[in-house]
């Protein structure tokens, strides 16, 4: 989860002293980094399934969310999990 704000959005400078980044998290914002990180976790199989949701700070405290990327959808992870729950019973 990651707080839906200006900072969040807009784009983040690189500094790459030690090592280079990866060419799509230049000039991408956090929020867009997140959703890059959470699906190449997934495509290159370091893990089954995982979720992105944000919110704003005020829209937080009453439980609503956003789904930046459907394919990290809560659900999508939730129907996985409860596929790989199943499997092992």
């Amino acid at each position: 989860m990651l707080e839906d704000s200006p900072s969040s959005n807009r784009p983040v400078k690189v500094k790459e002293p030690h090592f280079s980044v990866f060419p799509e998290f230049v000039g991408a914002s956090y929020m867009r980094r997140y959703e890059i990180f959470c699906r190449k976790l997934v495509l290159e199989r370091h893990y089954t399934a995982a979720a992105f949701i944000s919110s704003t700070k005020d829209d937080g405290i009453h439980g609503r969310f956003a789904i930046p990327a459907e394919d990290l959808s809560v659900e999508r992870f939730a129907k996985t999990l409860t596929a790989h729950v199943t499997a092992f019973a």
